[in-house]
């Protein structure tokens, strides 16, 4: 691999919806590299690079994978990767490797939910991106288009496509010019310039040649430049010229052989646009001649004569039409040469993509440690520079990154060396030795030479090259045994490989456990975490059928997290190992690979685990209010201690929805914050907010969002105009914001416990435990030095009476920990909650010895925090019980396409999943319906089966988790009214509502107790006919 220069190397990725052809366009790609892999005639049918057979099966891509393919005197390394939204890590994955996208689009379907997915994430990782649009034969054959109507249809889909690309790119802009004008005035540099007049072109342009029109089944498309070619000598017209004119409104005269605006043709003409007269006509009448039965026959004689096409005459006389066209298409436009000399004209070489890609990979660090060796920080400098540049010489700095692991069968693994020599692969098991599996990791080369046998340091992700000795934990030393080509399947050894391509490695199997940055020198920054679009949210519990197996269970599961780049293996509270994966399809292939490969053993999997949340009701509509409530009201709930030393009143409100969401959807840069380590926040917070530039304060964003949050729910509550309101809303909120004390469940969950007032809250008799804001100061909404909690002037036991209070501080955030942890209805964590804990401390019955010392009395009731614990968490759970608590749930985003005819069925099978329809339209020129809904997601399993069955596999439908919904239900009802006793009874018989059957269920989980009826209509005659 190292004959290939830099600048002829590519390395791009194949991303779209499922089943909008990608891995049929890479079987073409593969076809037409040579190397004997593919058969043309076999390509679109095999489906080469879903070699496993569940992929087969199944008819879509489980996983990414890589092969090098030769196009001139270029070599491409084409990752193919999945639509389904279950396996979106794996366009991760791909994505980080890659330089470039190829992201295709189904000209009938148009753009849908995943289009948006890998669009952003393809802008997140600074990939260049090329547009494919698919399926153009289904405008002609299926949905019988004239040329104008399926030019108005592509023009809509790239309008489509380009807004979505503008939308990420005036994020980033509006998010600069603000960076730019909170900086000191007049000290814009030349390079802010430049970000505010960056060229506001759309991305995908067909006259630049970076849209290509093909249908991959057949094996044929083309660019506007192709035709633009061609038509250069017969039009007369400079082929520059033609670039520009094949799309958009450009008509041609032929009169004067003149290419005219629209203005210029008059209003009243009928003159086409020149794409859909050169272009689209043609293609129309090669389809009609060839598959109508009336059709001209010597149009396709025509097309083969005007070419120079050499079609076998055997080829001709085939019976089947679309074989005959199929022949004439491929040779005419040849959809391999199409789409690999756009990834060269477009797709920029590692060499120029590196040093774009640069601020994503390796962001730059301030260094603010003055302990820090300087130089340490030199040469970990210079290697990013080797990064940016993509040094390929052997004296550079090597660094990869494995953007997964994957496991391969030794039987499989290549039986011979680079040179010819005999491997032995069973001498090494990568730490498996009882299994036949060997893992390797997925890899791209950044900077230098890797060569087989070579020793390289492995970074973990939090490895900081400043801080020497106390990281060894997130450094490792390893041997790479072998590295090879990967040929989809298939492995190809090489003894080494240059900076900027793409390779499997073999040795790392007890090192990387999902994927880690590789490097030759200590010296050398981690690459920044990659972004997953979901998190895996599906979860069961499994257990095998034999206890006896448990340990080829424990070895298996294992082996399935280091495989899988998404699953998560975790062993709850109660003894049970739980698997969480994305989505019911990858839920299955996680149990049919533990069963059939990994553990080989018969398994019992739990009905899913469904998570909930508990809240209070309420939306936070009327801030000022909710606001008396929290500070004033006489609504709390008083509870004391055993030994009465100790009394805890608790208040609770409920926070504004966009303050909570903030709160859950911050907690990784939150936890970095209130710790401290502000080294890796950058990289995080850049990745939740999608755009924080270098030069603003990760902590100030943050603070200046939960400002907004608070504003705009005020705004949303009380309307623009009321601008008062407005305010004072806002500064009630300033100072609630200044006391936060804790954050729970885990100290970063979105729950907030305030410092109590401390007015007129200290009697004779007792001490309040006051708290100390350190959460608001680390937040930086004060200044924690201007706050003194010095008590003066008080006696000898009043002071000791302090100290013991500030001694229980940590037992009141334990107990508020404990509480929000596990919510009153059933054990699940609280959300969206603020609780004021207001603790008064007495003295302790005392005996006074000679020294007038006083002397406590033994302890009858056990450790006093931990009372204090237990009392501030059973009066927080009270404090939610008597303010109307609900059940929260998680919603899925879903989006259904039906035929017309089957939109019966579909609304059934919503309405008997509790699903609530957003949104629902046609799709313009299609006899489909787009039905936008959002479905609980523990209605959600089975869903897409019962969908196809009522449908008779008509609909499809695509789940995404979207966000969490109070359920509106009151789980304790009981009729009072005379309307609600007319309707559901006295109260002994009203059945259960939906809050209360799945508080129910989860309780039944859990092993609480359950308010039921064992015996229901004791008093009815049974027998053993069933006919009562």
């Amino acid at each position: 691999m190292g004959d290939v220069d830099c600048r002829n190397l590519r390395n791009i990725c194949i991303l779209a919806h499922v089943d909008h052809g990608k891995t049929t366009l890479a079987d073409h790609l593969i076809a037409a590299s040579g190397g004997g892999l593919l058969h043309p005639k076999q390509a679109g049918k095999l489906r080469f690079m879903d070699y496993l057979d569940e992929e087969q099966r199944r008819a879509i891509t489980m996983k990414s994978s890589s092969i090098a393919l030769r196009y001139k005197e270029y070599s491409i390394n084409l990752i193919d990767s999945p639509g389904h939204m279950d396996f979106c890590s794996e366009v991760s994955t791909a994505a980080r490797l890659s330089d470039g996208a190829l992201v295709l689009v189904d000209a009938v379907e148009g753009v849908h939910i995943q289009t948006h997915a890998v669009l952003r994430q393809a802008w997140l990782e600074k990939l260049t991106p090329c547009l494919v649009l698919n399926k153009i034969d289904r405008l002609i054959s299926e949905l019988k288009l004239s040329p104008m109507e399926a030019y108005n249809r592509l023009l809509r889909i790239v309008h489509e496509v380009n807004g979505i690309m503008s939308t990420y790119k005036s994020e980033k802009y509006l998010s600069d010019v603000d960076s730019i004008l909170a900086g000191l005035s007049g000290e814009v540099g030349d390079e802010n310039y430049e970000l505010l007049e960056d060229d506001d072109e759309d991305t995908f342009q067909p006259q630049k040649g970076n849209v290509a029109f093909v249908c991959a089944l057949d094996g044929w498309g083309f660019s506007i430049w192709d035709f633009a070619e061609f038509y250069a000598s017969k039009l007369g017209a400079s082929t520059g010229a033609l670039k520009k004119a094949l799309w958009g409104p450009r008509y041609f005269n032929p009169k004067n052989k003149m290419i005219l605006g629209r203005k210029a043709m008059g209003g009243g003409s009928k003159a086409r646009p020149m794409f859909v007269q050169f272009v689209l006509e043609p293609l129309w009448q090669v389809y009609q001649a060839a598959l109508e039965p009336d059709g001209d026959k010597g149009m396709l004689e025509k097309v083969i004569k005007s070419f120079n096409l050499t079609v076998p005459p055997r080829e001709l006389q085939i019976k089947d039409p679309k074989a005959v066209l199929q022949a004439v298409m491929s040779r005419w436009l040849p959809l391999s040469d199409t789409i690999l000399s756009m990834v060269v004209r477009c797709m920029p070489d590692p060499i120029a993509a590196q040093s774009v890609r640069i601020s994503r990979l390796l962001p730059k660090r301030e260094v603010v440690d003055n302990v820090a060796s300087s130089d340490a920080v030199t040469k970990a400098e210079l290697v990013r520079k080797s990064v940016e540049a993509c040094n390929s010489s052997p004296e550079a700095p090597c660094v990869a990154f494995v953007s997964k692991m994957f496991a391969v069968q030794l039987k499989l693994l290549p039986h011979r060396g680079p040179n010819g020599e005999i491997v032995n692969n069973f001498s090494d098991d990568d730490g498996n030795s009882e299994t036949d599996e060997c893992f390797l990791a997925f890899a791209r080369i950044f900077s230098g030479v890797l060569t087989s046998g070579q020793r390289m340091f492995v970074l973990s992700a939090l490895y900081d090259p400043l801080k020497g000795e106390t990281m060894q934990k997130h450094l490792q030393d390893a041997e790479l045994k072998s590295l090879y080509l990967m040929m989809g399947q298939g492995l190809k050894p090489v003894a080494s490989a240059k900076a900027g391509n793409i390779v499997a490695i073999r040795g790392l199997g007890q090192h990387i456990l999902k994927s880690a940055t590789l490097s030759s020198t200590k010296n050398c920054w981690p690459f920044s975490s990659m972004m997953f679009q979901v998190s895996p949210t599906l979860k069961v519990a499994i257990e095998p059928s034999d206890p006896a197996d448990m340990g080829a269970l424990m070895k298996g599961l294992r082996l399935l997290n280091h495989a899988d780049p998404f699953v998560e293996v975790t062993v709850s509270s109660r003894g049970e190992h739980v698997l969480a994966a994305a989505g019911e399809v990858h839920l299955e292939r996680c149990i049919k690979d533990l069963k059939e490969r990994f553990a080989r053993v018969s398994l019992e999997v739990s009905p899913p685990l469904v998570s909930y949340k508990e809240t209070i009701e309420g939306e936070g509509s009327n801030p000022p209010d909710n606001l008396k409530l929290l500070l004033g009201s006489s609504e709390f709930v008083q509870k004391t201690t055993p030994n009465g030393r100790c009394t805890v009143r608790v208040r609770v409100m409920k926070l504004p929805t966009s303050l909570t969401e903030l709160l859950d959807e911050s907690s990784d840069t939150l936890g970095e914050i209130i710790d401290g380590k502000l080294g890796q926040t950058y990289k995080k917070l850049e990745s939740q907010i999608g755009s924080v530039t270098e030069d603003e304060e990760p902590i100030q964003a943050l603070r200046k969002r939960m400002m907004d949050a608070v504003e705009n729910e005020a705004v949303s509550a009380y309307g623009e105009n009321d601008k008062d309101r407005i305010e004072r809303s806002k500064t009630s909120w300033q100072r609630l914001l200044e006391r936060i004390w804790a954050l729970g469940p885990g100290h970063v969950g979105p729950n907030i416990l305030l410092t109590p007032d401390c007015k007129g809250s200290i009697t004779n008799t007792s001490v309040l435990v006051r708290g100390s804001s350190h959460v608001s100061a680390k937040l930086g909404f004060f200044d924690i030095s201007r706050s003194s909690d010095t008590v003066d002037g008080v006696s000898l036991g009043a002071q000791a009476l302090y100290a013991e209070a500030e001694s229980i501080e940590s037992s009141i955030v334990s107990g508020f920990q404990i509480a929000t942890s596990a919510g009153p209805l059933c054990d699940e964590p609280m959300w969206g909650l603020a609780f004021v804990v207001e603790a008064f401390i007495s003295p302790a019955a005392t005996q006074l010895s000679d020294s007038e010392t006083p002397q406590p009395q033994p302890e009858q009731f056990g450790i006093f925090s931990g009372q204090v614990m237990t009392t501030v968490k059973d009066a927080c759970r009270a404090a939610v019980l008597q303010r109307k608590p609900r059940l929260v749930e998680a919603m899925y985003f879903c989006e259904l396409n039906t035929p017309t005819e089957y939109l019966g069925p579909m609304y059934a099978v919503l309405s008997r999943r509790r699903a609530r329809v957003v949104k629902e339209e046609m799709q313009e020129g299609s006899p489909l319906f787009t039905v936008h809904a959002y479905v609980p997601v523990a209605e959600s399993f089975g869903f897409s089966d019962e969908l196809r069955r009522w449908t008779s596999g008509a609909s499809s439908a695509l789940l995404i988790l979207s966000h969490w919904e109070a359920l509106s239900e009151d789980p304790f009802f009981v009729p009072k009214t005379e309307e609600e006793i007319e309707e559901f009874g006295d109260g002994s018989s009203v059945p259960r509502n939906t809050a209360r059957k799945l508080i129910d269920a989860v309780r039944r989980r859990k092993g609480l107790p359950v308010e039921e009826k064992v015996v229901q209509h004791a008093t009815k005659q049974r027998t053993l006919a069933r006919k009562v």
